[in-house]
């Protein structure tokens, strides 16, 4: 089994190799020895929903005091609650369902935790090992299912081999770049007799994760470094999972060099230092896209030059040399070719390259990048982030959503679901500290925001969580809040409702000659066909008072910062604030869709100028 290993993987018996601490040997079930492993693993937390196939396991769960469950109202909330819960503690999320529909209802937030290299281990109840394949009530190849959207997973079919599996499952999940790990358990394997011990012999032949970088491809990074006129430290979510960011700040200082960020690696540096120019992509800020445009050398750390970053890949960047750093060696050359590979863990890598970076400084080669701050401190004055409130006095969804993260307590974590409000809340809440922002960058799922903050409430519950979703999402899993107001698990949402899919309707505004298919939400059409305006089904404040949270609904600029103190104030129960914005209100800049990022938009039609004598 590789890094990226995927399949189900049937585990086969084994002997206990030497050296292993002693252990206590207990006779139980296999129910038992999953309850068991998961305290020994150190899962304090699991989100979850019983059913047939998995109930066998609920019985000495029930017993359990080292493992509290939460009961989630739908499978894919316990997924994103896992997800939630990871991003914000560090520790792997744990959820458990029951077989087929349950485990089916995973699929999303699996792929999600994929993309985002989510630390989570799936537990799944399967149809007893004699009816696996013959089409059982209930069943679900779910490892075939989520071979492709997984770390690894496995089939258990024996008491016996569940112990380990659950030891190796949370080992791979959190080691080398972190994934989703998939245990799918036969009813049978958790109802048979077993003895369980602890620790168990892990064999993971093939799964050996390099972190250590090579001490040849550090130097010749730091040369490049020193070299360079025009460098950027481009920096991606895997500098967040190696828990990097003192490393990063360090090298970033001792450089000099501009830090861009990407939407998975907000909090990884602070938004407020100085040599902070943004975040890159498709609705990055002006300096930032411009920068890596005009770039000749790009450090990547723990970032994949994915999509949304890149724009039209044969056009970006092209004057950079690459350094690419990746714990993940398959991400590295897999969109743009490195010219210094560098494998390893980014934690490790950041150590190293300070040491090389001070060891250049010593023998005289410091970098001089004076020209190239003129020029990015011109384009961060000319091209600030900012927005403009409507003129009918109307409420602005970024003002909203500013004042929300400016009136949060400190820590704060703000979770958000996908679009505008995404967008908005990445460009206009400061990120000071890591592991205080949460989104679902690679999928781009709707729905994940209220879950996800409901997990990280849940594993930090002294902290402050706000989930900052749109009125499309909100519809997806809102149920959730009847979870948190059960559990006492008081996060805060803000809804942002313009009553329309926003994301969606903007690309029809500029790309669809304003032709709204589909996308008003918040009612049916009038007898002429437009859509009718007034009446708001579903009422959001009614919707969240029903499932036992405190709602506000805010209409008026005048009203804000009253409404969201209050929300910060109440800290006994879930608080939902439908906020009334404006419609027509659009996410700049843009880059377009396979367009170059040279056609970067700081607003509608205003493309900036930079002058092309700079491209030399």
């Amino acid at each position: 089994m590789t890094e990226q290993a995927t399949g189900a993987h049937h585990p086969q018996p084994r002997a206990r190799t030497g050296g292993q601490p002693s252990a206590t040997v207990e006779h139980v079930t296999g129910a038992q020895s999953l309850i068991r492993s998961l305290e020994e693993v150190g899962a304090d937390t699991v989100f979850g929903l019983p059913g047939g196939c998995i109930l066998p396991a609920y019985d000495p769960l029930m017993d359990s005091t080292r493992v509290r469950h939460i009961l989630v109202r739908h499978e894919q909330g316990a997924g994103h609650a896992a997800t939630g819960y990871a991003q914000a503690t560090g520790k792997v999320g744990v959820c458990m369902v029951t077989s087929g529909p349950g485990a089916t209802n995973l699929v999303t937030p699996i792929a999600d935790a994929a993309m985002d290299s989510v630390p989570m281990v799936a537990i799944t109840g399967q149809v007893a090992s004699s009816a696996i394949g013959t089409d059982a009530f209930q069943e679900a190849d779910i490892c075939g299912i989520t071979m492709p959207i997984t770390k690894h997973n496995f089939l258990v079919t024996r008491a016996e081999d569940i112990a380990h599996t659950i030891a190796e499952a949370f080992h791979i999940a959190s080691t080398g770049r972190p994934g989703p790990v998939l245990v799918d358990i036969a009813k049978d394997a958790l109802q048979a007799r077993t003895t369980f011990s602890w620790p168990p012999a892990m064999d993971l032949p093939g799964y050996r994760p390099v972190t250590k970088p090579h001490a040849k491809q550090i130097r010749e990074a730091a040369k490049l470094i020193t070299q360079a006129k025009r460098p950027v430290l481009y920096v991606g979510g895997g500098v967040l999972k190696a828990r990097a960011t003192a490393e990063l700040k360090v090298l970033a200082e001792l450089t000099g060099a501009p830090v861009t960020t990407t939407l998975m690696a907000l909090g990884a540096f602070p938004d407020s230092h100085p040599l902070h120019v943004g975040m890159p992509g498709m609705h990055g800020s002006v300096t930032a896209v411009t920068a890596l445009q005009k770039a000749d050398l790009i450090v990547a750390l723990g970032a994949r030059f994915d999509d949304r970053v890149t724009g039209k890949l044969d056009s970006f960047a092209p004057y950079a040399k690459i350094v690419h750093a990746d714990i993940d060696p398959a991400e590295i050359g897999k969109n743009r070719t490195a010219d210094v590979p560098i494998v390893g863990d980014a934690r490790e890598v950041l150590a190293d390259l300070v040491q090389a970076v001070q060891a250049e400084h010593t023998e005289g080669n410091t970098g001089d990048y004076s020209a190239w701050w003129k020029d990015l401190n011109r384009w961060r004055e000319t091209y600030p982030l900012g927005y403009d409130l409507p003129d009918d006095g109307s409420l602005s969804p970024q003002q909203v959503i500013q004042r929300i993260g400016q009136l949060a307590p400190e820590g704060t974590i703000f979770a958000a679901g996908v679009g505008q409000h995404q967008m908005w809340a990445a460009h206009f809440i400061d990120y000071e500290q890591p592991a205080t922002w949460l989104n679902s960058g690679g999928a781009g799922t709707m729905g994940y925001a209220v879950p996800a903050a409901m997990g990280a409430k849940a594993g930090a519950p002294e902290r402050t969580v706000w989930a900052i979703d749109g009125d499309g999402c909100f519809q997806m899993t809102n149920q959730e809040l009847t979870t948190c107001a059960l559990n006492n698990i008081p996060i805060k949402v803000a809804v942002i409702n313009n009553g329309a899919l926003g994301m969606v309707r903007q690309w029809q505004t500029l790309f669809y000659n304003q032709r709204y298919s589909n996308t008003v939400l918040h009612s049916g059409p009038d007898a002429d066909g437009t859509p009718a305006r007034g009446t708001r089904v579903p009422d959001f404040v009614k919707l969240s008072e029903a499932m036992g949270c405190y709602s506000i609904r805010c209409e008026d600029p005048a009203d804000l910062d009253k409404v969201i103190e209050e929300a910060n104030s109440i800290n006994d129960r879930p608080v939902v604030i439908d906020f009334i914005v404006h419609e027509d209100a659009m996410v700049w800049p843009m880059v377009a869709a396979g367009t170059s990022n040279d056609e970067v938009q700081a607003a509608r039609g205003v493309r900036p100028d930079f002058g092309d004598n700079e491209d030399d």
